[in-house]
């Protein structure tokens, strides 16, 4: 159980990290959010060690991190930056959940 919790930390400063990566572009580039990217990219690398030594199965866990962080970084864009979300970007976040539902029940059973 501590593996999971060690994921979810690695999914949410990875998430933050990658938000953050927004505000390092452009002509109002933030210098400080180059330090929130760099810290949340290196604790989110360290949890997702942790996860794995905690006993979560490197293909669950990948690919729970991935995609949870992949449908997180959409509905922010969406909320945040008022980027577009159309109805197949929906369905495929769907299909993204239910993927890595099909590969953690596969993965209990095997």
């Amino acid at each position: 159980m501590l593996g999971y919790l060690f994921l979810a930390i690695a999914i949410v400063t990875e998430v933050v990290a990658t938000t953050f990566l927004k505000f390092t572009s452009g002509e109002d580039a933030k210098w400080w959010a180059w330090l929130i990217v760099a810290a949340g990219y290196i604790v989110s690398f360290v949890a997702l060690s942790q996860s794995l030594s905690r006993g979560v199965p490197l293909g669950v866990a990948y690919a729970i991190w991935s995609a949870v962080g992949v449908v997180l970084i959409v509905l922010i864009s969406w909320l945040f930056f008022h980027e577009s979300l159309t109805w197949v970007q929906l369905v495929g976040i769907v299909l993204v959940i239910g993927g890595v539902g099909l590969l953690e029940l596969g993965g209990r059973h095997a």
